[in-house]
């Protein structure tokens, strides 16, 4: 099979060059273009999701021989998350080369957190099946770079650091609201507003609900340790 030139493109950005390009053809098609002659990425994506967890497992555990499960464990989360994945995807141009039904082509599909999270996690399997496991490790220590050093820093994502602050003090969990949404369909905007029952509260706005309720979690978080 001849690889595309975006996809032989693609090989260069991840550092790898397929034996069999056919898995890295696989890994790039989404679910919406599959057919019976086609292949999609989602097995490819579940095996790449715990290739990806075992690399990660390994670099926490050599990186700090003296860490706990109970901070081992926060920091293999920030590590393996959907949104740090789909960071990843981005620095490497994953959207581009992405194979979309015409309905996520409408949609920005090439943009979308869970696709882009997805297609790395698929394009992990690709080279582990095609190379081993070596060869993936290698691919993903190199593509997450610095961020597995760095990782403290963002063990704690700021919900669960709003909602411990909360419960240390008795309050309820807080409620993350919708206060507005604005843009097209394909690229909406979400503005949401972290809300405690003391009557505390902070508003972000972000391409993704996600996103925004992080924002808004850790604007409140910043005000709060300042009174």
């Amino acid at each position: 099979m001849k690889l595309s030139g975006d996809l032989q493109a693609f090989q260069a950005r991840i550092g790898h060059t397929f034996a069999a390009p056919e898995l890295l053809s696989r890994a790039v098609t989404h679910a919406s273009m599959s057919s019976a002659n086609r292949d999609d990425n989602q097995r490819l994506e579940f095996l790449g999701d715990r290739v990806l967890g075992l690399v990660m497992a390994e670099a926490l555990l050599a990186l700090d021989p003296t860490a706990t499960e109970g901070q081992l464990a926060p920091r293999f989360n920030a590590l393996v998350r959907k949104e740090t994945c789909a960071d990843v995807a981005r620095e490497i141009d994953l959207g581009k080369v992405l194979k979309l039904g015409r309905s996520e082509m409408i949609s920005g599909g090439r943009r979308k957190l869970a696709l882009l999270g997805d297609g790395i996690e698929a394009v992990i399997a690709a080279v582990y099946l095609d190379a081993g496991f070596d060869a993936a490790k290698e691919m993903v220590l190199r593509l997450w770079g610095s961020r597995v050093a760095t990782v403290e820093e963002d063990a704690r994502d700021a919900k669960t650091a709003l909602q411990e602050w909360a419960q240390a003090r008795k309050l309820n969990p807080p409620k993350y609201i919708t206060t507005d949404r604005s843009g097209p369909d394909h690229a909406p905007v979400f503005t949401i507003t972290a809300r405690l029952d003391n009557g505390a509260e902070a508003s972000a706005t972000a391409p993704s609900k996600r996103a925004a309720e992080q924002a808004a979690a850790a604007t409140l978080m910043a005000q709060l340790e300042t009174t």
